[in-house]
């Protein structure tokens, strides 16, 4: 095992557990609604004769696309959620990205709230209440129940570590040094 320049062990590299987002189940709607527009401006567009009513059809198509499909595509990938082995990393946001980064160290509760949609799909909002003014909450995700445990996990190990390079660091030899004895 290696070791940092003065003495103490080196940390491990750190890994990505997990990299999620919400659920996908939040495109079914829009998804719907762009099959409707797409089936809609198919059938009209061949029954129209006038120039105007044609460009007006596709410019609602459009509409509708970029409405009802585009902005909630663009607002679910937007979201994601990164679990490594030294902190949870929630990352939100299309033309104001925001980052939020919480370390396992730091200790927090973890738990898992459904609605009955979510729990027949196995998902859930996972809550962390880390002592901030506001809990920090994974909408959605898939698999809940898992995302809890190893966050927990993870949280405990992180724990362990400190607390023992804490004992570490306190610990001190017996040899103590007199200054200005002779």
């Amino acid at each position: 095992m290696s070791s940092t320049p003065d003495g103490s062990p080196a940390q491990p590299p750190e890994r990505v557990i997990a990299r999620l987002r919400p659920n996908a189940r939040a495109l079914f709607w829009p998804s719907l609604a762009l099959i409707a527009a797409s089936g809609a401006a198919g059938y009209f567009a061949g029954r129209l004769d006038e120039v105007w009513e044609i460009v007006l059809l596709w410019a609602a198509a459009a509409a509708v696309l970029l409405l009802l499909f585009l902005l909630p595509l663009a607002a679910w990938l937007s979201r994601r959620y990164t679990i490594t082995t030294r902190r949870l990393i929630i990352r939100h946001g299309f033309f104001v990205r925001v980052r939020q980064e919480l370390l396992h160290s730091r200790g927090y509760d973890v738990a898992v709230r459904r609605t009955w949609l979510q729990s027949i799909f196995r998902s859930g909002d996972v809550r962390i209440n880390s002592g901030l003014d506001h809990p920090v909450v994974l909408k959605d995700v898939p698999k809940a129940d898992q995302v809890q445990r190893a966050l927990s996990e993870l949280m405990e190990h992180a724990q362990t570590v400190v607390a023992l390079r804490r004992q570490q660091s306190e610990s001190v030899s017996d040899e103590t040094t007199v200054w200005g004895s002779r």
